[in-house]
């Protein structure tokens, strides 16, 4: 029996996301669960005289793969991949998985070695393909949400198929205040930041490459940020889980870095020269999104939260010149349940305790956007 949500989601995603044209290429890659989704997607593509191809991955064979990769093996990879992606107009990836820690006991230095190589491939995707990242529902993901599978299917759909066309209208005034600042300051517990975000424009993500979506994203001028930052949501990265992690910057660069795994934390950080800088500075509004739940597609997306992402700048409108293997989006939440906190750009207070404070910014707070 078809699930009319899955009808509904499919339907944002050819139609809104990746604006599917007749007689276009498209590819599917799936890891874990999804099924139902690829299915109803599969019927709307060839009803739009376009061409579905399907690639399922499994997580166990995924990472025996990784474990034992060499440059030699990620160099035919890369080849090939990299035909796929040029010989496709859209791509949407689901990524189902059950198991988040999977690929926890992959050594670093497989990590490292897959982001260096496999770069290129993702550029390729990223800056010459329509694409769409989503997540989907199941057990793993609704344990960690903290909610049974079925709260958490009702959720997803909820937050997935919002009417986006209203957010991108109400971003607007937001997006042309960022295009127009210089030095933002970030104040709240732990936490006393200034940068710069002078001439680095700023990008709407209303539904077009992630789902779910709700964010504007820039990048600090390189070696502009200085100051501390406290995170106070959980994150993982390449398998590990951070709690609690800080940073200290001088000159754009982080100096000191500490989390529950300070080690771990440090290691990733010392990938590569880019990885001690900022890629990216992103503020969050989707108003079904409140919690965290260790999922950064979610998370990054949470109302009165912005992400100060380590590595890899988007290389779009707001590319600050800064390459890396590493790309980690860590989320604040300045709502007062978490600590509260303060938003000032050029002087001018533009949040407070997670809520806009000028008149023209209104349309962005949860109330406005449901």
């Amino acid at each position: 029996m078809r699930d009319p949500r899955n009808e509904n989601l499919a339907k944002v995603l050819l139609n809104h996301s990746v604006n599917l044209q007749e007689g276009e290429r498209i590819l599917i890659e799936v890891s874990g669960e999804g099924k139902p989704l690829v299915k109803e997607l599969i019927k709307q593509i060839y009803e739009k005289g376009a061409y579905p191809y399907v690639k399922l991955y499994d997580e166990e064979i995924a990472r025996l793969l990784a474990e034992g990769a060499t440059e030699e093996r990620m160099e035919t990879q890369k080849k090939w991949n990299m035909q796929e992606y040029k010989d496709i107009q859209a791509s949407i990836r689901i990524s189902g998985r059950n198991n988040s820690r999977e690929g926890a006991n992959i050594p670093s230095e497989k990590q490292q070695l897959s982001g260096k190589v496999m770069r290129p491939v993702l550029d390729q995707l990223i800056n010459h393909t329509k694409w769409v990242l989503l997540n989907y529902p199941s057990t793993g993901a609704a344990q960690k949400a903290g909610m049974s599978l079925d709260d958490f299917e009702d959720f997803y759909f909820q937050v997935c198929t919002l009417d986006y066309g209203k957010m991108d209208k109400a971003m607007n005034a937001l997006k042309k205040l960022m295009d127009d600042t210089d030095e933002v300051q970030i104040k709240g517990e732990g936490t006393d930041l200034t940068f710069s975000i002078k001439g680095q424009g700023s990008i709407k993500c209303a539904g077009e490459c992630n789902i779910p979506d709700g964010e504007i994203y820039t990048a600090p001028v390189k070696d502009s940020v200085n100051g501390t930052i406290t995170y106070n949501a959980p994150t993982s990265y390449r398998g590990t889980d951070f709690t609690d992690i800080k940073f200290v910057f001088e000159n754009g660069k982080i100096i000191e870095a500490s989390a529950n795994n300070s080690e771990k934390l440090n290691e990733i950080l010392d990938s590569d020269e880019g990885a001690r800088y900022i890629g990216e500075f992103a503020i969050g509004v989707n108003p079904y999104i409140l919690e965290p739940m260790n999922d950064i597609l979610f998370d990054e997306k949470i109302a009165g939260s912005f992400h100060f992402t380590p590595g890899q700048s988007y290389r779009d409108e707001s590319y600050n010149g800064n390459n890396s293997q590493v790309h980690w989006d860590i989320v604040s939440i300045q709502r007062p349940e978490y600590g509260g906190g303060e938003m000032w750009f050029d002087g001018v207070l533009i949040r407070k305790d997670g809520l806009f404070v000028p008149e023209e910014l209104q349309a962005l707070n949860p109330e406005n956007l449901k």
